[in-house]
């Protein structure tokens, strides 16, 4: 089990990146957040198998709606009690 930190940027937002993230993450069964900030960038922390993360980033990177022109990553600490995937704001 791993953690990530992930910074999105590109036309990540009124596009439905939220949602799809929120989405698929359930699906796979991550745990975690997604959000939108300020600069137009989306945030997120997303815990569980690494290969199922990795899957999740590869969709989104697929994405009709989406176009993410660069990712900013760094492995954090897991948290070892968080039981769902959750959007802010």
């Amino acid at each position: 089990m791993i953690r990530r930190h992930y910074l999105f940027y590109g036309r990540v937002q009124g596009v439905g990146f939220r949602f799809t993230t929120y989405q698929k993450a359930k699906n796979l069964g991550l745990t975690g957040w997604v959000c939108n900030l300020s600069d137009g960038s989306v945030e997120a922390c997303i815990q569980g198998e690494e290969k199922l993360i990795d899957y999740l980033i590869n969709e989104l990177q697929h994405d009709r709606f989406i176009r993410i022109d660069s990712i900013k990553m760094e492995e954090i600490a897991v948290l070892k009690h968080e039981t769902s995937f959750g959007m802010k704001n």
